[in-house]
């Protein structure tokens, strides 16, 4: 069955993008050793994310100022949450949408045949997805920084029922992947 996973990074402190939401502090250690991103893109079938971080996407890797521009990184339909006009990618599978999520999941779902939904970032979108009890795990990466301030993991409070931890390991020397499944409250 077909999960919905915010699979993402965060500094120590709880960031997944500084206050200028650049991600600086986490490209600094390249791509370590051990880690399962190539593993988990495959079992994606449909991808949600922010304008914030639509427009990180465009900025640093598909349209960098000072580098050479790359296609759309994802290969599966992406559903882009905005409330403003965003440039669009006539390359990309691109769906730019608007308000509750509740409807966009089941078009996801579709979408997705079988496979999970990533919902790519923020941490508001995300927060979202919680609300209307739609999220099922939750897959951080934690950077060994500290940020101070920024873009929060998830701008809840999850305290009852709390996270179920499924997994924890490190990813070489430098990070550790927590994976929790998002518990359903009791009733």
């Amino acid at each position: 069955m077909a999960k919905t996973v915010y699979y993402t990074a965060a500094s120590l402190d709880g960031f997944i993008a500084d206050a200028g939401h650049g991600l600086d502090w986490l490209l600094q250690f390249g791509d370590p050793e051990g880690g399962d991103y190539e593993d988990f893109i495959a079992s994606v079938g449909a991808l949600a994310m922010g304008a914030h971080t639509y427009e990180w996407v465009l900025a640093n890797a598909v349209r960098p100022p000072d580098g050479e521009a790359q296609p759309w990184p994802y290969a599966q339909p992406c559903w882009v949450f905005s409330t403003r006009s965003l440039p669009d990618l006539p390359d990309a599978d691109l769906r730019f949408v608007r308000g509750d999520v509740r409807p966009v999941h089941r078009d996801m779902l579709d979408a997705a045949a079988g496979k999970d939904l990533w919902i790519v970032g923020g941490g508001e979108l995300a927060g979202q997805f919680l609300d209307a009890g739609l999220l099922d795990a939750l897959i951080v990466t934690i950077a060994p920084v500290t940020l101070g301030a920024g873009a929060p993991l998830l701008p809840r409070r999850v305290a009852t029922p709390p996270l179920e931890l499924v997994s924890a390991r490190a990813w070489g020397d430098v990070f550790v992947r927590l994976h929790y499944r998002v518990a359903r409250p009791m009733g």
